[in-house]
């Protein structure tokens, strides 16, 4: 089993600037304004935020939709989806530290691109959240080719080496959703 280690305090601070350029990416290509985007209800955390459940091995981060309600609503029609996206530093560190030219910017802004598309297409009914596994496994392929295409039309530093990890490996289909490498 891995270790648990979480970014440090400058790491976070990149990691901020990759969710940052990630939101304005995925607005441009999807033609939203910031306030359309966040209606998709969702926040992106770090392991420092995470409780032990949303700790996962294997993946650089995973979302968990969960049912939001407004406080003194019972009604059952008031609910919402509300996902996370559930970043995983331990993960993301140990890739970084094994693989040359890998950097934390590229590297987490590829995967929350990756992330904040998969919320989309939760959020338009384009993807069924609880797919069956070889359904999940076709929407991975979708969703990557997506967020290639939003990184193709910008220039990042370290983006063809964050292309040239993901693209050589996966990894097996985790009980909530498939879990790719660079996802």
């Amino acid at each position: 089993m891995e270790t648990s280690e979480q970014f440090n305090k400058e790491q976070i601070e990149v990691v901020n600037q990759s969710v940052e350029m990630a939101e304005e990416l995925v607005c441009n290509f999807y033609k939203l304004s910031v306030n359309q985007l966040l209606r998709h209800r969702y926040d992106i955390k770090t392991m420092v935020d995470l409780s032990p459940d949303e700790i996962i091995y294997g993946a650089f981060a995973q979302v968990i939709r969960y049912e939001g309600r407004k406080k003194d609503t019972t009604l059952g029609s008031a609910s919402y989806d509300f996902y996370k996206i559930c970043i995983q530093d331990h993960s993301i560190i140990a890739a970084i530290r094994k693989t040359s030219g890998l950097n934390l910017f590229a590297f987490t802004l590829y995967i929350i691109i990756h992330e904040l598309v998969h919320i989309i297409r939760f959020s338009r009914f384009l993807q069924n959240f609880e797919a069956s596994p070889g359904e999940k496994l076709a929407e991975e392929a979708r969703v990557h080719e997506k967020t290639l295409e939003i990184l193709s039309k910008h220039s990042v530093a370290g983006i063809r080496e964050v292309l040239d990890f993901c693209n050589k490996s996966t990894l097996p289909i985790d009980n909530v959703q498939l879990v790719k490498k660079c996802h």
